[in-house]
């Protein structure tokens, strides 16, 4: 679609009021949200645009201001209503009754270029009836964050939301874990959807089936149209989340990254990754990583992610049991191993430069990756991109030239389980003609690039920003993410 034939671009000077916004959840009723005004702010600094995304709505990046960027989704002008939207959650394993967007809202809903309808939501934008007392703001560090990770995990081909716009409000903010006061933003987030798992655990927790009904039917009607006309709609659509939620589990412990909180009130009814709080990706292999600070239990480490999914949609399977037979949705969860694995495996193949790899060996060579990489200790990410900086076909004359000139070193005790990796990656590299070598060489290329968003990095980059209000070393790190650098 065109500028010109985006509807009504030519009744407004700015193209982000012109977009045809759709009322699909507000049509459903006030019994799922509420009403709310933006926060004034007293400046307005666009720090961050998201030029990738516009043509997917039929938007010309070299047409769209950066003032269209500041009025649209930091002065709120032009859109209303503004939803936040009521869910409850299990946090940390317990019951919370008095959560919601408590500093955000639904700025509007939009159908993309691909026949999709999509979300803009805001995060740092006020109070509103879910704040429990906060401010509703986001500091400007946290929306810096979650840009960075938002386009990583997009280009590790995660299926994440992404980050439209930040904008720098000039509000200064007390947080206990930042040196006080700190700067603030306000963030637009690109998703599939809003709707949590909480939305449906806050209606059975106030015994309304028949919302729940509703609100179910409308999930299918837009995200899992495919199954819309089926009789048996409801357990098919549980089934096809486990499978998503189960593909992204194996999708983030493929890439490295910890989420961090994995409350249920995180978990989107689409399957999409959203809502990076105190994430990180894994220095090396520690299935014990912790993320978050504050998960003093190690509930959410780095290993537990696939469990926790998992259990996450066992818990949700109470407030849905009203519309789906129980023993259907087990059925469906009872495949989410089997799903996690095809998943990972494919994935990991291809971080080690097998597009599919239906060889006899292909097993061994994860489980010896996987040993070695927590034996040893070297750098997750270091590990496969020198793989991808250092394959050679010679690596098929001999095993010792395999991983020759890396920077990899292993340390004592993990020798002999390195070299027994070589002689089987070189045992494996002889089967195939030289032909398929040249496509091993670009699959590693392809899917271990060279930078990884690890904590040093982000916090080098802030404190960049912090103390020299100095960009560009974020934008240069943006730009070497999207170009897989």
């Amino acid at each position: 679609m065109t500028l010109a034939e985006t509807p009504n671009y030519k009744n407004s000077s700015n193209p982000f009021l012109s977009l045809n916004y759709e009322s699909a959840l507000e049509s459903l009723g006030g019994d799922y949200y509420d009403e709310v005004a933006g926060a004034e702010f007293p400046q307005h600094i666009l720090r961050w645009r998201n030029d990738e995304l516009l043509p997917r709505f039929g938007l010309d990046p070299q047409v769209v201001k950066d003032e269209d960027f500041i009025t649209a989704f930091g002065k709120f002008q032009g859109r209303k209503p503004l939803l936040a939207l009521r869910y409850h959650g299990y946090q940390f394993g317990e019951y919370n009754a008095q959560l919601g967007d408590g500093r955000g809202f639904l700025y509007g809903q939009v159908r993309a270029n691909d026949s999709e309808l999509y979300d803009f939501g805001t995060k740092g934008s006020g109070r509103t009836p879910y704040s429990r007392g906060g401010d509703g703001m986001l500091t400007l560090k946290g929306g810096m964050r979650e840009v960075l990770a938002a386009e990583a995990l997009h280009y590790l081909g995660v299926r994440t939301s992404r980050c439209l716009t930040m904008i720098e409000t000039g509000l200064p903010l007390w947080r206990g874990d930042e040196p006080s006061p700190t700067r603030s933003a306000v963030m637009v987030r690109m998703s599939s959807s809003h709707i949590r798992f909480g939305t449906f655990e806050r209606l059975h927790y106030f015994q309304r089936p028949d919302l729940t009904k509703k609100l179910l039917d409308h999930v299918i009607e837009q995200y899992y149209r495919h199954l819309s006309t089926e009789q048996d709609k409801y357990a098919l659509f549980y089934a096809e989340l486990v499978k998503r939620v189960a593909e992204l589990a194996a999708q983030w412990m493929a890439a490295g990254f910890c989420h961090g909180v994995l409350n249920t009130d995180n978990m989107s009814i689409t399957g999409e990754s959203f809502d990076y709080g105190p994430y990180a990706f894994i220095p090396n292999y520690n299935p014990y990583f912790i993320a978050a600070y504050f998960d003093y239990s190690g509930r959410y480490c780095y290993g537990n992610q696939p469990s926790i999914c998992q259990l996450n949609l066992q818990i949700l399977q109470e407030p849905l049991k009203a519309i789906i037979d129980k023993g259907e949705m087990e059925a469906g969860l009872a495949r989410f191993g089997e799903y996690y694995e095809a998943e990972y495996s494919s994935l990991m193949l291809k971080k080690l430069g097998f597009v599919e790899l239906l060889h006899p060996q292909a097993q061994e060579l994860l489980n010896l990756t996987i040993e070695f990489l927590k034996v040893s200790q070297v750098g997750y990410h270091q590990f496969f991109y020198e793989m991808a900086r250092t394959f050679s076909s010679k690596w098929r004359d001999e095993p010792g030239f395999v991983m020759n000139g890396s920077d990899i070193v292993p340390v004592p005790g993990a020798s002999a389980i390195f070299d027994d990796w070589c002689i089987l990656y070189h045992q494996i590299l002889n089967d195939f003609d030289s032909e398929r070598i040249d496509v091993i060489a670009q699959t590693l290329a392809v899917h271990n690039p060279q930078t990884a968003l690890l904590r040093p990095v982000i916090e080098s980059i802030w404190e960049t920003i912090a103390q020299e209000d100095n960009w560009q070393p974020f934008y240069e790190l943006i730009k070497a993410i999207q170009s897989r650098k």
